[in-house]
């Protein structure tokens, strides 16, 4: 087990090293000018170039990489061009509110999916199983600002139950986390099903059957376990996604998290920012796939790390 984890955390940094390298080098060529969003429209070429200087960005780029690495390595993420205060900081701050973002959109993704694959895997080529299906096709290809837009719409415009958007209390939680779940759950609910099928044509079912357990004992026992194994790994990607993908959501519902950050940092070319949240982004997907990993073996003991 230790040998595992310290060959994945040597790949994980050299995973970051290789997404820090692209991630720079494409900002490096971006065709927008962070000095001039700093400048601003009025400033004198001479007001530009000194900002340039300032900034190190007259180096060449090489030069800049290495110095934001060093500065990485030392804990520094650098200093927000338009905001004046360090990106950690920036960060940290946002970061509290895509977790809880992040770990209620799972949950319901969860609840949602999970349920809707083990009915429609018990229900196979019938109806029902039919209706869940094209469920889950309407819930992956739905746009996330429909589905964000016509929740807001009808459970707060129209009903009132809950708030327009913000953050605060339980009840501002609700809605971009439904949002987020109903999205997830047609992945879940489809892979769920598959697994479910696959499981439940097992010789250890047919077993389990012939000893005369109840069919709800066999589906909680032994055929749920062994069916939500690569649901777990799909949960060790999610939390990555969640981290940086809920520009939309977080926009809609005015949820002040780090995927609005980094939308706002992108529109305003104000690259540590951008750089920052990216790493920590791919920092989160490289832990999930990590804990996923070793998470396995603890509910299945046939699966070994090596």
């Amino acid at each position: 087990m230790f040998t595992y984890i310290l060959r994945r955390v040597v790949q994980s940094t050299l995973i970051l090293l290789g997404i820090s390298f692209i991630t720079f080098l494409l900002l490096y060529v971006l065709p927008a000018d962070p000095v001039r969003q700093i400048a601003g429209r009025s400033a004198t070429a001479q007001t530009v170039q000194n900002i340039r200087e300032q900034l190190g960005l007259d180096q060449p780029f090489i030069v800049q990489y290495f110095r934001y690495l060093s500065d990485l390595v030392q804990g520094d993420m650098g200093r927000s061009y338009l905001q004046k205060s360090q990106v950690s900081e920036l960060i940290a701050s946002r970061l509290p509110a895509t977790l809880l973002l992040m770990g209620a959109g799972i949950l319901c993704e969860l609840v949602i999916g999970l349920t809707m694959g083990i009915v429609a895997a018990l229900r196979r080529e019938q109806p029902l199983d039919q209706t869940l299906m094209i469920m889950s096709f309407i819930a992956v290809s739905a746009p996330q600002f429909v589905v964000s837009l016509l929740l807001l719409y009808v459970f707060a415009v129209q009903l009132g139950w809950f708030p327009i958007g913000g953050y605060g209390t339980w009840a501002h939680l609700v809605l971009p986390a439904v949002a987020l779940g109903i999205m997830g759950s047609g992945w879940y609910s489809r892979m769920m099903r598959s697994s479910m099928i696959e499981v439940l044509r097992q010789d250890f079912i047919r077993t389990a059957r012939a000893k005369g357990l109840t069919r709800r004992r066999i589906i909680l026992r032994h055929a749920i376990p062994n069916a939500i194994l690569p649901v777990i790994a799909m949960i060790g990607i999610d939390i990555g996604i969640f981290m940086g993908g809920l520009v939309v959501v977080e926009s809609v519902f005015g949820w002040p998290g780090i995927g609005q950050l980094a939308w706002q940092a992108i529109q305003r070319v104000d690259i540590p920012i951008i750089m920052g949240v990216t790493l920590v982004t791919a920092f989160a997907v490289v832990l999930g796939n990590l804990l996923a990993d070793i998470i396995t073996p603890l509910i299945d003991p046939r699966i070994k790390l090596r």
